[in-house]
């Protein structure tokens, strides 16, 4: 019996710890602020390597890491079904690019099909800002 209660609170705690440790504070966004992509336009058919411009207005970019008021950095979410979570920082994948040095636009290469592409802005860590700076989401056809 000791040992199962001993157990139990160990749970117990581990999973508080962990759930501490799943949420980040977030930066706030700068009010009015957005993203929005310059290229390509939404509905566009593009060769499989094509451009994106990422536009930023209210706010300005700064690469991660470097923390500047009203500053935050782009990543680029490729055909995700739902929004990463908002309060932890976006993992780096295929779906999730990272533009920690400040880009504001990237050559993708991607196959042939329809693609969604969207924008969010992550602070010096990588978490999205609150409210979320982010994109419509737009479709491209990759020829």
């Amino acid at each position: 019996m000791r040992t199962l209660s001993f157990l139990s609170l160990g749970a117990l705690l581990l999973g508080a710890a962990t759930a501490t440790l799943a949420a980040v504070p977030r930066t706030p966004a700068p009010e009015g602020a957005q993203v929005y992509f310059i290229e390509p336009a939404d509905g566009a058919t593009v060769g499989q390597t094509f451009t994106v411009k990422f536009g930023l207005k209210g706010m300005g970019v700064a690469p991660a890491g470097v923390d500047v008021p009203a500053t935050g950095h782009h990543h680029l979410l490729i055909g995700l079904a739902e929004r990463p979570e908002m309060d932890k920082p976006l993992p780096m994948t295929d779906e999730i690019r990272h533009f920690g040095k400040g880009q504001t636009e990237t050559q993708v290469t991607l196959p042939p099909g329809k693609h969604t592409l969207q924008l969010l802005v992550g602070d010096k860590n990588h978490v999205p800002l609150e409210p979320p700076v982010i994109s419509q989401t737009i479709t491209v056809t990759v020829k």
